[in-house]
């Protein structure tokens, strides 16, 4: 059986194009990969709006077939979102996010825009998607974070309580998309068996 694709979902103020280092592993280990780019990513609308464009790329591209997901920061809670509340669990095999705000992240204050507000710790967003959190377990959600990240604040908010999370020293934030230590994690997970119903 051949493997799943693997969509990668981006961050803040980021587009698909921080994901070669991720693209090239995967193609290198015989994995199909769709970097998707999500307008607008600077905060102006809502995670849930970047969410719909992410359910409709697998309704159409993918066609409705099963792939494997990776957010990065706040990609990973646009991730969680669709699988979560746009019917991802039929979708998605495998999710894992990287340096991701689950429980939300302190800079996001000092921004009033709507996206950035929903990644307020305690936001109603977040707050909403972590009361039924226990739903990731269907497609065998990890958390893959760093110690030193200084964007998400306070650092263990990328841990998503009664989840597997995997703790990784890595220098800095952005460095989880290219860190070979991550690279390695991430295709030792999607090639792992599937969670037990």
């Amino acid at each position: 059986m051949p493997a799943r694709p693997v969509v990668l979902v981006h961050g803040f103020l980021d587009t698909g194009a921080v994901f070669r280092r991720i693209e090239k592993r995967l193609a290198d280990h015989g994995r199909t990969t769709h970097a998707l780019d999500f307008k607008p990513s600077d905060g102006r609308v809502g995670l849930e709006t970047l969410a719909g464009q992410l359910a409709e790329y697998a309704r159409g591209e993918l066609a409705g077939a099963a792939f494997d997901l990776i957010g990065f920061s706040m990609g990973g809670l646009i991730a969680r979102y669709y699988v979560q509340r746009l019917g991802g669990l039929a979708q998605v095999g495998r999710l894992l996010t990287l340096a991701a705000p689950h429980r939300g992240t302190f800079w996001s204050h000092f921004a009033p825009l709507p996206g950035l507000r929903q990644m307020r710790p305690g936001s109603p967003f977040i707050e909403d998607l972590n009361r039924d959190a226990d739903t990731l377990r269907q497609v065998g959600f990890v958390s893959l974070w760093t110690p030193y990240d200084l964007l998400v604040v306070p650092a263990r908010s990328a841990v998503l309580q009664n989840h597997p999370d995997i703790r990784l020293p890595i220098a800095a934030h952005p460095l989880m998309l290219a860190d070979r230590r991550v690279l390695d994690a991430i295709v030792r997970l999607l090639d792992a068996p599937p969670p037990a119903p």
